[in-house]
C-alpha cells in the first residue's frame, strides 16, 4: 500500500483511524492502533471507570492527561483526542484544549454536534499549535464539509448511517454520503465512516472517494479493547439483522438485544418522544453499564450494521491491516 495524504497528515504507516468510542478507550488500545500504523484516538472518559468517573471539567482534564502519558509510555508513534466543542456555554473543551496542548498531541478528531459546532476561532487556536483537524460532523453535509474545510479542517469523516454510536439525523448510508462528500470538498481527504469493518468494505470505502476509513466497532471486539469478553462474544455472534433501531437523542440510536433495548424500543413504537427516551436509555451511562460493563439489562451495546464481517476476536494490528487497503 502506497502513502497517501491522509497518512502524510497524520505522520502515520495505515490510512486507518480508530473512533473515540467514549468508555471504551483507555491507553492501551489507542497505543495498539498506534503502533499497528493506524491513529489511535482516546475518547471522552478514556480509562476510566464508574468509580473513577469525574464531573468537573478540570479534573477530567486532568484525567485525560494520565490517560495520555500512559499512552506516550506504550507508544513514540502518533495518536489523537477527541474534542466535541458546542457554541456556547462550553466549559469543557479549554481545560481540554489546555491538556492536549501542554502534552504535544499531534492530532484531534473534532466531533460536531448541530447548528455552530464549527467554531473558527477554535480551529485557528488548534492550527496554530500545530494540531492536524479531523473534522466528523454527526450529520455531514456538502455545506458543514465546505465550511469545516475553509476552517482549517485538514481531514473531513463522512459519516453512514451505517455506524454505531450516535447516529445522524440524516438518514443516508455510507454507500450515498461518502461519494456526496468526496465530492463537496476541494482540496483536502475524506475518510468513510459506517459499517467498515474488513478488507472488502474498506476496498468499497475507498472506491467511493474515501482516502482512508475510520472505524469504530471493529476495535470493540478486539484482544485490546477493555470491554469484557461476554460483549466481544455477543459482537462476534451477531450480524446487522440482530441490531435494534430506536429514536432518542439526538436522533437514533441501534443497539443489540437486551432488557433495556427492548424496553427503549417499546417506547419508540408507542410515540414516547425523543427526550422521554433519551431519558431512559441513560445517554452515555448506559452504553458503559451495556459496554464497559457487560449488563443490557440496564445499559445497551451500541455497535453498526457492518457486525457481521466480524467474524473473531483479533488483535488489533490484524485489524488495521484488514483496513488498510
Amino acid at each position: 500500500m502506497k502513502t497517501n495524504r491522509i497518512c502524510q497528515i497524520l505522520g502515520i504507516e495505515k490510512p486507518v483511524v480508530q473512533g473515540p468510542l467514549s468508555w471504551l478507550t483507555d491507553a492501551r488500545l489507542v497505543a495498539a492502533v498506534s503502533r499497528a500504523g493506524g491513529l489511535g484516538v482516546l475518547g471522552p472518559n478514556a480509562g476510566l471507570t464508574a468509580e473513577t468517573a469525574v464531573s468537573t471539567p478540570d479534573e477530567t482534564a486532568e484525567k485525560l492527561r494520565e490517560e495520555i502519558r500512559k499512552t506516550r509510555m506504550l507508544t513514540d508513534k502518533p495518536f489523537g483526542v477527541n474534542l466535541i466543542p458546542t457554541a456556547q456555554n462550553d466549559i469543557w473543551t479549554p481545560p481540554i484544549l489546555k491538556v492536549i496542548k501542554e502534552e504535544g498531541v499531534k492530532a484531534v478528531v473534532y466531533t460536531g454536534y448541530g447548528e455552530g459546532a464549527i467554531i473558527p476561532t477554535l480551529f485557528d487556536e488548534l492550527k496554530s499549535a500545530g494540531i492536524a483537524i479531523i473534522y466528523r460532523d454527526i450529520n455531514p453535509t456538502p455545506a458543514n464539509t465546505r465550511e469545516a474545510e475553509r476552517a482549517g479542517a485538514d481531514i473531513i469523516v463522512a459519516t453512514g448511517f451505517d455506524e454505531g454510536g450516535t447516529l445522524p439525523g440524516t438518514v443516508l448510508g455510507t454507500f450515498s454520503i461518502v461519494p456526496m462528500i468526496a465530492d463537496a470538498v476541494e482540496n483536502v481527504p475524506v475518510m468513510a465512516a459506517g459499517g467498515i469493518v474488513d478488507k472488502r468494505t474498506a476496498h468499497a470505502a475507498h472506491a467511493l472517494g474515501a482516502e482512508g476509513v475510520f472505524a469504530g466497532s471493529v476495535f470493540i471486539s478486539t484482544l485490546e479493547n477493555r470491554v469484557p469478553q461476554s460483549v466481544k462474544d455477543k459482537i462476534v455472534a451477531a450480524n446487522g439483522l440482530d441490531l435494534s433501531l430506536f429514536r432518542t437523542l439526538p436522533d437514533f440510536y441501534r443497539s443489540l438485544p437486551g432488557k433495556l433495548t427492548s424496553k427503549l424500543v417499546e417506547m419508540d413504537k408507542a410515540g414516547a418522544s425523543n427526550e422521554a427516551i433519551g431519558q431512559a436509555m441513560g445517554g452515555l451511562r448506559g452504553l458503559r453499564i451495556g459496554m464497559l460493563e457487560g449488563n443490557t439489562n440496564e445499559g445497551y451495546i451500541s455497535l453498526g450494521t457492518g457486525i457481521g464481517g466480524i467474524k473473531k476476536v483479533a488483535s488489533v494490528a490484524e485489524v488495521v491491516e484488514q483496513l488498510s487497503v
